[in-house]
């Protein structure tokens, strides 16, 4: 599985969908990609250095790379993978009409209507992704909610360790409650055994 590249974007193509297509040569090999027009729009021009989230979809014996500018954007474009009906097009199409943060508040707020903006999803799709997503995207955006700043390591760390201690069975409130008081660590190992160590008392 490829989870990230750093290397020269090459080929930088908007599709008639509204995707893109790119190229980032990593030592003289050239890894296509897609990813959404947002990205395609912050992206510099061919020639510049670049550094991708990747995400690997496998699909009856065929892979394709999609890129994204941090590991949380990518776990959104994941979690939508996730939901009923929802495949890899339409979930670029949200990313792309919507963006990380307005998809995370509509579904914080329960907004169906915001969500059947983006081509392609109606009534019915918007109400399934707001049933299916909600739980899910709520860790993400106490996350994104305790870490705002311009530190974008220190936010994606942030939300590796909340990650983490959702999988470990911890309740939103307490992780809410944790990484408000968690102080600026190096690495998401030392930050999530701090986070351990300040939940433990209450187990």
């Amino acid at each position: 599985m490829i989870g990230s590249l750093r290397g020269e974007l090459t080929v930088k193509e908007l599709r008639r969908d509204n995707s893109a297509v790119l190229v980032v040569d990593v030592n003289g090999v050239g890894y296509e990609l897609l990813c959404d027009a947002r990205l395609y729009r912050e992206l510099p021009q061919p020639g510049s250095p670049v550094v991708l989230s990747v995400h690997t979809h496998v699909r009856e014996g065929s892979f394709t790379l999609y890129g994204f500018a941090t590991r949380g954007d990518r776990f959104i474009f994941e979690e939508l993978l996730s939901a009923h009906g929802v495949g890899p097009a339409l979930a670029l199409a949200i990313l792309g009409s919507l963006g990380v943060n307005d998809l995370v508040a509509a579904v914080a707020a329960n907004d169906q209507r915001v969500l059947t903006q983006v081509p392609g999803v109606g009534a019915k799709t918007a109400q399934r992704l707001l049933l299916e997503l909600g739980q899910r995207l709520e860790l993400f955006a106490i996350t994104t909610e305790v870490s705002a700043g311009p530190l974008t390591g220190v936010r994606e760390q942030r939300a590796e360790v909340s990650e983490a201690l959702g999988a470990l069975g911890y309740g939103s409130n307490e992780i809410r409650e944790v990484l408000a008081g968690l102080p600026e660590l190096e690495g998401v190992d030392q930050m999530l055994r701090h986070a351990l160590a300040a939940l433990a008392p209450g187990r």
